[in-house]
């Protein structure tokens, strides 16, 4: 769901991997160099890996430390939306062992079919998943029996502090006039219709339609006021100071605030959406065993860490959250507290009633 826009980030301590990967007297010394979290080795599984996911969403070192580890061929294809993704599980001739859709597409493919029951007795680094991130993924796969949490975060508006004097507490401020050509929207149907759903005061999953249209209106009369609608565009205008605001997801914003020092985010106090994207294994998946090792790889502590640190993306992992210093989890944007996730919610699968969601949306664009 979350697509990264990185702007340089982590060290890369190839030499460190190097030394420690035929270790197995168990974590380094200096936790900085630990290659595994409990000195995991791997057997050597062979054959090929398919996994879809989206862009720029992992360490790619990583994948190479898998390969080394494993001896299995890691194919790695990027997808650029959920609707995407969705069109290739469905597909009679899929290939992926595993990918990483977000939430409510979870639920379809749940109803569907198509996703295998995880075996955790092949993935003992699950004990590593803060139990309050399943309670919530458990809202859309109950039980956690088909996914895992891979990463996470909420949506919200990233602000410049030297254009916007007043505290950002409120949806509101999207509709302010005084930022008229300064203020950015997000490119999707349900983060924009779901936020404007929370500033009225309404369920971000309602299946009401008279709601659905009050959010449509508000959204068209908003037209003025906008810079416009984006995604990857939107990141750039705002840390170079072109733009006040921004509706952002809080990986992406934690990364313009590592350039920006004026830039700061907020959850207003209506609520917003908090997201979970998730790791699958298709029913159609072939080196069911790699997959599940590589879950097994993603999820230990130090890999997880690793891999945080390069996306800037929230770990659901406390293993790797003992680790991260606390440029990580001293920040709220990166790790929100638990008065923000309180007043969030994740996006459910409308079912038909997305048509609703999509007519209104059309309207919008069209304005």
């Amino acid at each position: 769901m979350k697509k990264i826009f990185c702007f340089a980030l982590a060290i890369m301590m190839l030499s460190a991997f190097a030394a420690c990967s035929n270790s197995s007297d168990g974590p380094a010394a200096n936790g900085g160099n630990e290659v595994f979290a409990d000195g995991d080795q791997y057997d050597q599984i062979g054959g090929e890996l398919n996994i879809l996911n989206w862009g720029e969403y992992i360490d790619p070192e990583l994948i190479t430390l898998f390969e080394e580890e494993t001896g299995v061929k890691v194919n790695y294809v990027e997808m650029t939306s959920n609707e995407e993704m969705l069109i290739k599980l469905k597909s009679s001739d899929c290939v992926y062992d595993m990918c990483f859709p977000s939430e409510y597409i979870i639920e379809q493919l749940i109803a569907s079919d198509l996703l295998l029951p995880l075996d955790m007795d092949k993935i003992p680094n699950v004990k590593n998943i803060m139990q309050d991130k399943l309670e919530i993924t458990d809202s859309f796969d109950p039980g956690n029996k088909y996914s895992l949490p891979y990463m996470w975060g909420t949506v919200g508006i990233l602000y410049n502090t030297t254009m916007v004097e007043e505290p950002v507490t409120s949806w509101g401020i999207l509709w302010d006039e005084k930022y008229a050509g300064q203020i950015w929207m997000y490119d999707s149907v349900r983060d924009s219709i779901g936020i404007t759903l929370k500033y009225l005061g309404y369920d971000l999953n309602t299946r009401n339609a008279d709601e659905i249209a009050q959010a449509r209106e508000l959204l068209i009369a908003q037209k003025p006021l906008r810079k416009g609608f984006g995604t990857d565009n939107m990141r750039p205008s705002i840390v170079n100071g072109k733009a006040a605001m921004a509706v952002l997801y809080s990986g992406d914003a934690f990364v313009c605030m590592d350039e920006n020092e004026d830039l700061a985010y907020a959850v207003p106090e209506e609520g917003s959406n908090v997201w979970f994207d998730n790791v699958v294994i298709p029913k159609s998946a072939k080196n069911i065993e790699a997959a599940h090792a590589f879950i097994n790889f993603l999820n230990d502590g130090a890999i997880a860490a690793r891999n945080t640190e390069y996306i800037y993306y929230s770990t659901p992992n406390q293993a790797a959250m003992d680790r991260l210093d606390e440029y990580f989890t001293g920040s709220e944007t990166y790790n929100p507290p638990k008065e923000v996730l309180d007043r969030c919610t994740v996006f459910h699968d409308l079912g038909d009633f997305v048509s609703v969601y999509n007519e209104a949306w059309n309207a919008i664009k069209m304005k």
